[in-house]
């Protein structure tokens, strides 16, 4: 039987009530000894993505596969995309009460649970993905996120990050600071909070929700990923400009999380199973981003699109405006407090290393 089928059958109320609960079953060969019984879990993976979406569905998938495969199949994933068990801004509060075992999404659509959350997808005008990887692994994030999660009964892990963002599709051209006044755009996390200080009207939709809303003037503009991501969409056919770069999404962190009581079932080889397929779909997923927009970028030329610079009186005023809206949420609890310092002082450290690594190279390139 499909997985459709499955929910059709069982119905959402009977798997919100626990009757399929993520459960451990021992299984035996006929031929081998007690010694060798094993036992293996079956955890359902809720995502906030399309079915085989490019990138963020087709990761998902990816990952459990990879999670199965590693763990020798005594870890089993069904994927449901958003819509099929739970609606995509929902799956964060389904694994927390265990309807499901695992979500795929992003930390920022959490913010009304935890706006501290948001550090840990994107921050505008903040970390790029290999600075963003650095910190989580190497500079404490991950214990903070860890921290940030643990209220909600879950265990965050990062599974993928789609490099720098675009700036957006956009109705009209945006000539000055003065043409973002106003705007209705599909924009989530503190994006979209910068974007109201400076007179925009911030929209947070799914992102099978985009298309449409774009298309019959439900909103003005849309971010969305980047080039691949975008082309699939068919957002092209819905706007004019195509504007970059991405300020609000300079390396945006997608993750998975686990329901900690699912978890802690598991041996500590499992453990680290999930954890480092977690990893490795990081690295894949941000490697194929990389690959494939450059692809779709140039399909998007041909296709006529106008690809055009944001005006810098415009991205003066968002980083001034970034800057605000970040200090005011560290300044918000004890908790956000903390992150925000150790995301500002690993930044600092690392940019100034940039500065004569990364960015030196790439303007030398550049000539």
């Amino acid at each position: 039987m499909d997985r459709r089928a499955f929910v059709r059958n069982l119905g959402i109320s009977a798997l919100a009530g626990g009757g399929l609960a993520a459960c451990g079953r021992e299984e035996q060969g006929s031929a081998a000894p007690a010694a060798q019984t094993r036992q293996t879990h079956e955890w359902r993976m809720v995502t906030t993505w399309p079915e085989n979406f490019p990138g963020m569905g087709t990761g998902a998938e990816h990952l459990a596969r990879r999670i199965q495969e590693m763990s020798g199949g005594r870890i089993q994933v069904t994927v449901y995309a958003a819509g099929e068990l739970v609606p995509a801004f929902e799956i964060f509060e389904a694994v927390s009460n265990n309807t499901a075992q695992m979500g795929h999404g992003a930390a920022y659509y959490w913010k009304g649970k935890s706006e501290a959350a948001q550090f840990f997808s994107a921050v505008p005008f903040g970390f790029t993905a290999q600075e963003m990887n650095a910190w989580l692994y190497h500079g404490g994030g991950m214990e903070l996120w860890e921290e940030t999660y643990a209220p909600f009964g879950l265990v965050p892990m990062a599974a993928a990050n789609t490099g720098v963002q675009m700036a957006g599709w956009f109705n009209h051209p945006i000539n000055d600071l003065s043409d973002l006044k106003g705007l209705k755009m599909r924009i989530p996390g503190l994006g979209g909070e910068v974007l109201e200080r400076v007179g925009g009207s911030p929209v947070n939709l799914p992102g099978g929700e985009i298309f449409t809303a774009l298309q019959s003037g439900t909103i003005d503009a849309t971010e969305w990923v980047g080039p691949w991501n975008d082309l699939a969409f068919g957002l092209h056919k819905a706007a004019d400009y195509y504007y970059y770069p991405g300020w609000h999404e300079p390396g945006t962190t997608l993750e998975a999380f686990v329901n900690q009581e699912a978890f802690a079932a598991l041996s500590d080889d499992l453990k680290a199973i999930v954890r480092a397929a977690c990893q490795a779909a990081n690295l894949d997923l941000l490697s194929e981003f990389t690959a494939r927009n450059h692809q779709a970028l140039e399909t998007l030329r041909d296709e006529g699109v106008d690809i055009r610079r944001l005006p810098d009186d415009a991205l003066t005023a968002l980083r001034q405006t970034s800057e605000e809206v970040v200090g005011d949420i560290a300044a918000a609890s004890d908790l956000a407090g903390r992150i925000h310092d150790s995301y500002r002082q690993f930044r600092d450290r690392v940019v100034a290393w940039h500065d004569v690594s990364e960015r030196a190279y790439l303007n030398a390139r550049s000539g």
